[in-house]
């Protein structure tokens, strides 16, 4: 088996060495061994991993819950329902998160309908008016 230092399998997985060895300390990639010098040696597998953790963060997912979804994966009687689950959780937070950047943009869009943008004096700024409502009140 052919082992790779920290820097081979930052190449080959197109991560920052600084990233995997953050990766190490959250517990999502572990070293296969380690030379007699004490540099970290990854498995072929671990660019596999990383691909993975570089798609699942893509797709929204925190580290907490791509640690989890690795967890599953190497546990003998998980099924396809157990990552569907989780899949289905981060889409109900993705359509949670659309919805309220579909809010704050009809906010801002709002605001800026509202703002005169010329040379009105800024204490008279809408935007501002919004920003600080405690003291509109």
């Amino acid at each position: 088996m052919t082992l790779l230092t920290v820097g081979e399998l930052a190449k080959h997985a197109g991560i920052p060495t600084d990233t995997i060895r953050y990766y190490e300390q959250r517990g999502l990639i572990e070293p296969e061994d380690r030379t007699d010098a004490g540099y970290r040696l990854y498995s072929a597998d671990s660019i596999r991993r990383l691909k993975f953790i570089r798609q699942t963060k893509f797709l929204g997912f925190t580290l907490k819950e791509i640690k989890a979804l690795l967890e599953i994966e190497v546990t003998d009687h998980a099924t396809c329902k157990d990552i569907s689950d989780h899949a289905t959780a981060k889409l109900a937070d993705v359509k949670a998160q659309a919805a309220e950047l579909s809010r704050i943009n009809k906010i801002l869009v709002d605001l800026i309908a509202l703002c005169p943008a010329d040379d009105t004096p800024i204490h008279e700024c809408p935007i501002l008016d919004y920003l600080y409502p405690e003291e509109n009140k």
